[in-house]
Formats: C-alpha cells, structure tokens, sequence
C-alpha cells in the first residue's frame, strides 16, 4: 500500500512524514522540498535527500524553459537527485518517501516514470500530492493501492496517528 498526504500549502504534510518516519524509525530513503527564503521572502525551493543530498528544485533568479508561477523549475536537479534518489530506494527496499507530486515535479517525464515505478513496487510510498487537478496526478489518486489522507491544520495530529498506526501494521 502506498501513502499520500494532501491538503493546502503550510498545513503540515512534510512535518507529518518527518514524525511519522522518525516515530517509527524507518528504514527510508527519498526526498523533501523546502522553501528557500531570503529576507525573509520565498525565492524558491530546494531538493533534499534522506541520504544528504540537496539541489536547488526552483527559483525565482533561475533561468529555464520550465516555469510555475514566479519560479523556474530546475528539472536536470530534480532528475539528477530526486529520482537518482527513488531509484536507488527501491533497490534497498526502503519507504520511498516522495515530497511531492507537484506542479514542479510533474514537469519532469522521468520523475513520472519513477513515482509510477514505485508505487508499482513492494515498498510502500509515503508522500505528499498536489491538491490540484493535473493528469499524471489523478492517475496516480485512483489507483486501488493508493491511501490518500488530506491535512487540515485540524486534523494533523490525528492523520499522524493513524498513518503510523497503518505504516507499521503494513511493514
């Protein structure tokens, strides 16, 4: 079984993955997004591995053909890391831990190929997905071995409690 988080920007899915793989000490691999800010202003997002990698994913000084919003997407990052990084998840079997299925990610075919890939596979998929109507991502929302949770600020605490309940019933 596979599990995915969703709800509006700032409600806590990262931090619920992070308790939930810290709770249950995890074998996990995969990666983050987080917010790079400047003066306290977000100029973009930066790539980090479980394993210590970091790349920046999207910026606002970049240069790039791939844009969402303000930020052009640096999708060689995201191939280089992000899904060198699942790759290399579902070889050592470990949670593949997917922050996020987005707008930015999405512009990467090989990054589609890869979630498509791992959720195929024996281990099971934690992350987050984008609220937002996009193709690969409704694929990906009805497939039968996908859990989908949607966070409000309201229901963190419970929503962790339950997908560590459900993760460590399923390991």
């Amino acid at each position: 079984m596979n599990y995915l988080l969703t709800g509006h920007p700032g409600v806590g899915k990262t931090t619920i993955i992070k308790k939930v793989i810290e709770k249950l000490k995890l074998p996990a691999g995969g990666f983050y997004t987080e917010e790079i800010r400047e003066d306290n202003v977000r100029t973009g997002f930066a790539l980090v591995t479980l394993s210590g990698f970091k790349g920046i994913l999207a910026h606002r000084n970049f240069k790039s053909r791939h844009k969402v919003g303000k930020y052009a997407v640096g999708v060689h990052t995201l191939n280089r890391i992000g899904v060198t990084e699942i790759e290399l998840c579902l070889v050592e079997k470990k949670v593949v831990v997917i922050d996020e299925i987005g707008k930015m990610e999405l512009l990467s075919p090989r990054f589609q190929e890869v979630v498509w890939k791992a959720l195929d596979a024996e281990n099971p998929v934690l992350g987050t997905i984008t609220l937002a109507r996009h193709p690969f991502a409704q694929k990906v929302k009805e497939r039968d071995d996908v859990k989908i949770y949607e966070v409000t600020k309201e229901n963190q605490d419970e929503i962790l409690k339950a997908l560590a309940k459900e993760l460590k019933k399923a390991l």
